[in-house]
């Protein structure tokens, strides 16, 4: 199992969905959900910090009144992505 500082944002959202998919099957052993459930936890976690990372980073580029170009700080993403089993 890749370690999840080694992904790319992709790979830990298709994790995370397999993981859900697995879940919501209610196919696994009791020991093997929460080893699915755990690490659903913690690629949640890493992809909330990549996230944030990314909207600090990111701004939007306006014309203002004048026709300067103004940087203004983009707006959060809504942070109700809370996961549901």
């Amino acid at each position: 199992m890749k370690k999840i500082d080694e992904m790319s944002y992709r790979e830990a959202s298709q994790e995370l969905e397999r993981i859900i998919r697995n879940l919501e099957s209610g196919e696994l052993e009791l020991e093997e959900s929460l080893e699915g459930y755990s690490r659903g936890v913690e690629l949640l976690k890493s992809l909330r910090e990549r996230l944030a990372d990314a909207e600090q980073k990111v701004s939007v580029l306006v014309k203002d009144v004048d026709g300067a170009d103004v940087l203004e700080p983009a707006q959060a993403a809504d942070e109700d992505d809370s996961l549901s089993f």
